[in-house]
């Protein structure tokens, strides 16, 4: 029987979060532990296919191998880009 390794999914938008504990096999990817999650009926509005992710804050391509205690991130679209929002906030305009 092959191993089985517990990798944490979570996604947070602005108004809510959902953080799901899954285990997977050994060899599995972020793809894996995403759809073992079932992460996506908690946010159909979004195409979780469409979105980057990573493990603990590092972007990480879908076929990067998990390890036992990963925590998997997908990361929600931006609504501005970080340097107008600063740009927004001192008052400059671009």
């Amino acid at each position: 029987m092959s191993e089985l390794l517990r990798v944490e999914v979570a996604l947070a938008l602005a108004d809510r979060q959902q953080l799901v504990t899954v285990q997977v096999p050994a060899g599995s990817t972020i793809r894996d532990a995403v759809q073992a999650s079932g992460i996506a009926s908690h946010f159909p509005e979004l195409e979780l296919d469409e979105l980057e992710k990573g493990i603990w804050g590092r972007r990480r391509p879908e076929d990067h191998e998990v390890r036992s205690g990963d925590r998997v991130e997908i990361y929600r679209p931006l609504v501005v880009d970080p340097r107008e929002a600063r740009r927004r906030r001192a008052g400059r305009s671009g």
